[in-house]
């Protein structure tokens, strides 16, 4: 087990802290997990590239846990009312589509190399920066109104634009010559 997938775990576990300190409504010490959290898959990211510490386990844990973390964020701050159920059913849709797709890719007999798209990258620190946004106005105690609705609006709009994208990807790979036995 390398130190980057440890802080991994570490990242995972800490997932439900957050969630269960959004339900309580204590915004600063969630905002500060998330911060943490945040920090942590930096931290790994960069010891696994500059210590020649990937792994596969990696390449698949780290994905896994910037997701449950976005996931898990966006349904309790919707849950909560702090942030619109419409864009926290935006994000699971989307992750739950591009999961479903390699499912089936897989089940198929057709994998698909899990590598993110750069507008994909841009996305996810979107969802993460407004999430930050989110806790950390309420952390803060201040209402950022207009604003908040129109990164709202602009994080749903790269959501749907990254699903359009990746399914497109999707069924070109399916597409593509026959199956493996």
């Amino acid at each position: 087990m390398t130190i980057p997938n440890l802080i991994t775990i570490g990242r995972i576990i800490l997932v439900p802290v957050i969630i269960a300190l959004i339900g309580q409504g204590a915004w600063g010490l969630a905002f500060a997990g998330f911060v943490v959290a945040g920090l942590s898959d930096a931290l790994d990211g960069f010891i696994a590239k500059r210590f020649a510490m990937r792994s596969e386990l990696g390449a698949i844990l780290d994905p896994l846990a910037d997701k449950a973390l976005l996931v898990s964020v966006y349904v309790a701050l919707a849950l909560q009312g702090a942030i619109p159920g419409w864009l926290a059913i935006a994000v699971v849709a989307r992750d739950a589509m591009v999961i479903a797709a390699i499912l089936v890719a897989w089940l198929m007999g057709r994998p698909l190399a899990i590598r993110p798209l750069a507008l994909g990258k841009l996305n996810t620190g979107v969802q993460i920066a407004f999430a930050a946004l989110a806790l950390g106005g309420r952390a803060a105690g201040l209402s950022l109104g207009g604003f908040e609705a129109a990164a709202a609006v602009g994080v749903a709009a790269l959501t749907v634009l990254t699903a359009a994208l990746y399914l497109r990807v999707w069924l070109q790979h399916m597409g593509s010559g026959p199956a493996r036995p």
